[in-house]
């Protein structure tokens, strides 16, 4: 592999985990609008300030280019068919 395919690796590996924190924090989120509400404020111990707000309004962006992936051998499925890649050249393992 190239540098730029291992980096690429590298980090689409911790993709589910960036996924799963962010979720997280967003439930962490909905907890404490239920405790001080929305426009509520609160502070953390290093003096932090808080305030719980409804964004004005995020910008959504689409991807030009992105990439899907054959499942690994612990999931079910995956994007890219193993049929696909085997098309394509590629030895993929099953379990």
């Amino acid at each position: 592999m190239t540098p730029a395919q291992m980096k690429f690796v590298t980090l689409e590996k911790k993709k589910s985990e960036v996924k799963k924190f962010f979720d997280e924090l967003k439930e962490a989120v909905n907890e404490v609008a239920k405790e001080v509400g929305v426009n509520g404020f609160f502070q953390d111990n290093e003096g932090t300030v808080y305030k719980v707000v409804e964004p004005e309004g995020k910008f959504v962006t689409f991807e030009r280019i992105s990439y899907v992936r054959t499942r690994r051998i612990d999931e079910k499925r995956g994007d890219l068919s193993i049929k696909d890649a085997e098309a394509a050249g590629f030895n993929v393992p099953t379990k």
